[in-house]
């Protein structure tokens, strides 16, 4: 295989910060096909106490317009005491039978810092997309012996009547001076109704050595394999694009080098290359993808050809 060559086009979408809910960030673009060219494009922002809201826009790849920006939250966060009370950011949306599935994370600040806590909760919509009941007020997903600091936003996958779900697994930290370092991999769990999901702690995107982080997984399959594309975190170095590829779903081949997305040298995106999602459509890559400060200035695209 050949090196993506991708085509930046810089930021496609800005935090309003007109909306209460929408003071900073637009982070984690998830996808949702509705039809031929357009897409549903959900994201998270942040109010002035930090706190998190799941929105959307819809978009259409072939004239990249933009329409349809909600400008009320689509979920919001849970009540005092709960997994989400501080927060909701959507990771993935499956449609399962006439409903549609949005998987988000839900968490929790911690006394210590730079601690939190998150886990795996679903909402459903019977619209469309356009309005989400929370299926339950707890997670459908949280830590386990496999994953005993943190689990986090996945990605779900249906193939052959099975759901599999890529989630972040946090476990364990280091220190160094007293400043903890955070590892997790990606981890794959799952089920046979979207809801219910097993867990045996198969790892598919493992750590390299001086990796510490490789976060939500971008899933799509073209050309005969499925394709993966993660944020990945070495140790004093901020998020990268990393790749990687497989025949099954289940065991995959890192080949980051062939990811190829530079950092601009003086742009929304000149020291990191966050949470992104890819979709491919008529042979193209359109890569939404979150730059420096986790999102803070919004969403970019990039796009090239395969």
């Amino acid at each position: 295989m050949k090196k993506f060559n991708w085509e930046k086009l810089g930021l496609i979408f800005k935090p309003n910060k007109d909306l209460w809910w929408q003071q900073s960030h637009a982070a984690l673009p998830t996808k949702l096909k509705l039809d031929n060219s357009n897409y549903k494009i959900f994201f998270t922002s942040r109010d002035e106490f930090n706190k998190t809201y799941i929105g959307s826009f819809n978009i259409n790849l072939d004239s990249l317009k933009i329409d349809n920006i909600t400008t009320e939250p689509l979920i919001s966060p849970g009540q005092f005491g709960f997994f989400d009370d501080h927060g909701v950011q959507a990771c993935s949306v499956i449609q399962i039978d006439n409903n549609l599935f949005l998987y988000y994370l839900g968490w929790n600040p911690s006394l210590t810092q730079p601690l939190f806590y998150t886990s795996i909760g679903l909402a459903i919509s019977d619209d469309n997309g356009t309005s989400f009941e929370k299926y339950s007020e707890a997670p459908i997903l949280q830590r386990s012996k496999y994953d005993p600091w943190m689990v986090s936003g996945g990605t779900v996958i249906k193939f052959n009547n099975l759901y599999y779900l890529y989630y972040l697994s946090g476990f364990k930290f280091e220190f160094e001076d007293n400043i903890p370092t955070s590892y997790y991999d990606i981890k794959i769990a799952t089920s046979k109704d979207g809801i219910n999901w097993n867990r045996e702690g198969k790892i598919a995107f493992p750590l390299k050595n001086n990796e510490t982080n490789i976060s939500r997984p971008t899933i799509e399959y073209f050309n005969n394999k499925w394709h993966a594309f993660y944020p990945v975190k070495t140790k004093n170095e901020k998020y990268s694009m990393g790749y990687a590829n497989s025949d099954d779903l289940i065991n995959w081949t890192r080949l980051d080098d062939l990811a190829n997305l530079v950092k601009s040298e003086n742009d929304f995106d000149s020291e990191a290359h966050d949470k992104m999602e890819v979709i491919h459509h008529k042979n193209k890559l359109f890569l939404f993808y979150n730059g420096n400060r986790f999102g803070y200035d919004g969403i970019g695209l990039a796009i090239a050809n395969v």
